[in-house]
């Protein structure tokens, strides 16, 4: 995991410097500049060194071409023995994105199976590209005839910008062709076949669920496993204890915060006992928030308040997690694939227009959670990892009908005239991995579990000095007060940031 920044036709290195040096927590183990001979182009890099690890060092200068990755390959085993291993020069999966690109297969960025963003130079000309869902990053900036491109928005703070933009998910710019989407979102499925074997569909969803972990858990160096007491985090730490077992490794770490006494922690110890993960956990307070939140806003490029809300745990789950590891697994993706979200109860009648919503959910991820947890653990040096969006699974979880993810059940489980329950296939699909109690839990999201909103209500009484409740209108202020403090061009990044729009129902 890394942080990129890269000049076309525009600057010089000292500002590929600071532009990266703003970006130096996204990778501590090795920085550095290179310009590439007889071409207008300088590259920045700074690494976490996760796959390669020995002779892994960004930017790759092969011939005449240069080239940055942010991200993780996870195909980049099949993929060098498909291209030849005799032409890679290091043991990095990163550089498998240029010799896939010499190739010149056909849709040749479709081959790559990861989380990744990246940028390719030639003398004459210039390539970026962004993964499927946008889980990393890229900015692009023009400037007069040139580009610049970055990890993140602050690395263009102070430079006097008129406009800044997300390359969106899924998308590859090309200086000869410019932009064309690559990839496009398989859209849900609503109502179930007839005599649909329900039992082996969920049997199928496990295994792929599986499938994913595996892959997303390569790494040349240990990969734990937030673990918040939820149904999410709580698959992905159950599944990838078992296969660590299996082959004989030691335990999963798992990571939980909270405050004293709040649900989260409570539950993640459960999990954690009942799979057997080495736990650790941390116990935050309001004077933690008040002394991070100028750090969390600054490192998120966000004021909104539900992002900001859920940003504060994952800022202590990534700094604890970080003492003991590189990287971990989080549940991110669940509730845009299977139907997690309370407001989505109003869809219980009307599968295609639940169906519409969550393809709409998956489109959108890239500047709201997957914002979050990109930016947070990595402001720590964290990579993050997120198997519920592997491609495969992706596919898998969009041909399964909506009525086999949101439906009224009695408390167990059981189809009934009663509540409504949320993800309810993919609790069946992984029910014999946790406690009933568990599987069957009500959700409740990171921030209110965790018991965040009641710290930050004690916090921002502390930084406002006001008396009684704060309401959203008074904490989005104090949120965009402190964004417009850390940040000389403020407008811009807020601008592009990311907004929650709660409690929608409309596709």
């Amino acid at each position: 995991m890394c942080g990129l920044v890269c000049l076309w036709n525009v600057g010089d290195e000292h500002m590929a410097a600071r532009m990266i040096a703003r970006l130096s927590h996204r990778g501590p183990d090795a920085s550095q500049v290179i310009r590439l001979e007889g071409a207008p182009v300088i590259m920045g890099h700074c690494r976490l060194s996760i796959i390669g690890p020995e002779d892994g060092a960004q930017p790759i200068l092969q011939g005449n071409d240069m080239l940055v990755v942010n991200g993780e390959i996870y195909n980049h085993a099949d993929l060098r023995a498909i291209l030849g291993k005799d032409i890679f020069q290091t043991a990095s999966d990163s550089e498998t994105v240029l010799h896939l690109f010499r190739s010149e297969a056909p849709r040749w960025i479709d081959r790559l199976d990861g989380m990744f963003a990246f940028v390719l130079a030639m003398p004459d000309r210039i390539v970026a590209a962004r993964d499927p869902l946008g889980i990393k990053p890229l900015y692009m900036a023009r400037i007069g005839d040139g580009l610049a491109f970055a990890s993140e928005m602050k690395a263009f703070d102070g430079m006097g910008l008129s406009a800044i933009e997300a390359l969106p998910p899924g998308t590859l710019f090309d200086s000869r062709d410019g932009l064309r989407q690559w990839y496009r979102r398989p859209h849900g499925a609503a109502q179930a076949e007839p005599n649909l074997d329900v039992d082996a569909t969920a049997r199928e969803l496990r295994l792929v669920i599986e499938a994913a972990v595996t892959k997303w858990m390569v790494a040349d160096v240990e990969v734990g496993s937030f673990l918040s007491g939820g149904l999410d985090s709580s698959i992905m730490a159950a599944i990838a204890q078992r296969q660590l077992q299996h082959a004989g490794k030691r335990a999963l770490k798992t990571f939980a915060v909270g405050t004293a006494g709040s649900p989260d922690l409570i539950a993640a110890r459960e999990v954690a006992a009942h799979i057997g993960s080495n736990h650790s956990e941390y116990v935050f307070t309001a004077d933690d928030i008040v002394k991070n939140l100028p750090h969390v806003i600054y490192h998120l490029e966000s004021a909104d308040i539900d992002l900001v809300r859920s940003a504060i745990p994952t800022l202590f789950a990534s700094r604890l997690a970080r003492r003991q590891v590189k990287a971990v697994l989080t549940g991110e993706g669940a509730d845009e694939l299977f139907a997690g979200y309370t407001y989505q109860h109003a869809y219980v009648d009307e599968p295609r227009a639940l169906a519409d919503e969550l393809t709409r959910l998956l489109g959108t991820m890239h500047n709201i959670n997957l914002q979050r947890v990109d930016r947070i653990s990595m402001a720590e040096s964290l990579e993050a990892r997120t198997p519920f969006l592997d491609r495969d699974l992706i596919d898998f979880a969009q041909s399964i009908p909506v009525t086999l993810k949101l439906r009224r059940t009695d408390p167990n489980g059981i189809e009934s005239t009663g509540p409504t329950t949320e993800k309810w296939l993919l609790r069946k699909a992984c029910a014999d991995l946790l406690p009933s109690s568990l599987v069957w839990r009500k959700k409740a999201q990171f921030d209110e579990g965790s018991g965040t909103v009641a710290a930050l209500q004690e916090a921002l009484a502390t930084l406002t000095g006001r008396s009684g409740e704060i309401d959203r209108d008074q904490e989005g202020a104090v949120y965009e007060r402190i964004l417009r403090e850390r940040f000389v061009d403020s407008d811009l990044i807020l601008a592009n940031a990311g907004r929650w729009v709660a409690n929608r129902v409309a596709a």
